[in-house]
């Protein structure tokens, strides 16, 4: 009987590129490879990469340094770079790094069988297009192994906004999205599987426009599925939160009270300066009608510090947004420039200037977080279970709003959504005890 062959993935970046990695498995599973959790135990070495975050390509090439070690003992290992920044740059990898095999762009995976088979010959395989053929049409149904109780699922991907500041339209093209009954037909395998909550992903999730009635006609029918107990979605455009959606958190009990909505600025210029075509008193507007359908909803944001032009007072108007706004969880950066946007014509600011006003702004963000969490203590809440914690008989799963929570229960909760009244705050998580 012949030996399964190992396949190691590394995975870089956002959520969209977890779900990637868990197809590319799948994709390769039929050319007889199993996953392994080392790369020291495979045949074959997947980078799945990133190219939103600072010095994405400098990082793969560090790492690719790391791997011809391995390929130097095991000849016959294969070494990939898939993802944004194989998109981005498959032909310079190439030239630059030998010790690499496979390059395979975010849109071409599906291909991935032909190309391993490809470099078991001993050629080299680059594939960058944006191929005509639906990836996921063309992808082998999902197979129905146990599931942990949360898995994302991706229902759009691409970018038609175009943010001065972001590679995403260039390294993931126009926005796609995926027919409903697709969908829903994947949703119902990973419910079968074990799953219990499931995240929509895309890059612009709220333009999804594969329904007749948009995001909220998808999560609608999606809550009609028998044993999905739960919905989440991100990441979502201000521009494209149409009053279905809104009225979907007032009336969907399945769709969670958390929504991640970025706007990166609270300036106006530079907001105007981004591209992202709405102004502060737009998202101020928006947020108002969000809660007033779903007061108790918990927002998540992100936000980039330093772009190109910002002054001292641009800086003080999104120190200004967030107090009113009101985070309960956030995400910020320093900006850095990406090749081929149009900010990365513009002057940059000193990076000490950046570091400084990256310090005070996570301060403000932090302080929110925290008082997020320490208003949870003494309220009961909604947890799905999802694994063992660290302490004998403890188990640790997510709330209503995204917060981890621990309690001592039994090991068999895994899977369920109990009522937990929450008792502790730390720094990154809530205690509580099971109701």
């Amino acid at each position: 009987m012949t030996e399964p062959k190992k396949l190691f993935i590394k995975t870089y970046g956002c959520q969209m590129n977890v779900y990637d990695s868990e197809r590319m498995v799948e994709a390769l599973g039929g050319n007889g490879y199993t996953q392994v959790d080392s790369a020291d135990k495979a045949d074959m070495i997947l980078l799945n990469t990133c190219h939103i975050r600072e010095k994405a390509a400098e990082k793969v090439y560090s790492e690719l340094g790391r791997l011809k070690e391995l390929k130097d003992v095991n000849p016959d290992l294969k070494i990939g770079v898939a993802g944004c920044v194989a998109q981005a740059e498959g032909k310079e990898i190439m030239a630059r790094a030998p010790v690499v095999d496979l390059i395979v762009g975010p849109q071409s995976y599906h291909r991935l069988p032909q190309m391993e088979k490809a470099v078991q010959r001993g050629e080299r395989a680059v594939d960058t297009d944006f191929p005509e053929e639906d990836k996921f049409d063309t992808l082998n149904k999902r197979p129905r192994a146990t599931r942990g109780p949360t898995a994302f699922l991706t229902v759009q991907e691409g970018c038609d906004k175009f943010c001065a500041f972001c590679v995403v339209p260039y390294t993931r093209g126009a926005e796609v999205s995926r027919p409903k009954e697709r969908i829903l037909r994947e949703a119902a395998d990973l419910v079968a599987a074990g799953v219990r909550e499931i995240t929509l992903l895309g890059q612009n999730v709220n333009a999804y426009h594969g329904h007749d009635e948009g995001l909220a006609g998808l999560i609608w029918e999606l809550a009609d599925i028998d044993g999905l107990e739960r919905i989440r979605f991100t990441t979502s455009h201000p521009n494209d939160m149409d009053d279905e959606l809104i009225n979907a958190h007032a009336t969907c009990e399945k769709l969670m009270p958390y929504l991640h909505l970025p706007v990166q600025s609270g300036s106006d210029k530079i907001l105007k300066a981004m591209n992202r075509k709405h102004t502060r008193d737009d998202y101020f507007r928006l947020i108002d009608r969000i809660r007033g359908a779903r007061p108790d909803l918990l927002l998540s944001g992100d936000f980039i510090v330093g772009f190109p032009g910002e002054t001292d007072q641009d800086f003080e108007d999104t120190l200004d947004l967030i107090r009113q706004v009101n985070y309960g969880q956030a995400y910020s950066f320093k900006y850095s420039t990406r090749p081929g946007t149009p900010a990365a014509e513009k002057p940059q600011l000193p990076d000490d200037l950046m570091d400084d006003r990256l310090q005070e702004l996570q301060a403000l963000l932090t302080q929110q977080q925290r008082a997020a969490q320490d208003g949870m203590v003494g309220r009961e809440v909604k947890v799905l279970f999802e694994k063992a914690g660290r302490m004998p008989g403890q188990m640790i799963g997510k709330s209503d709003y995204l917060h981890a929570v621990y309690v001592e229960a039994p090991t068999d909760v895994k899977g369920q959504v109990r009522t937990v009244r929450i008792v502790e705050s730390s720094r990154n998580s809530l205690g509580g005890v099971l109701v």
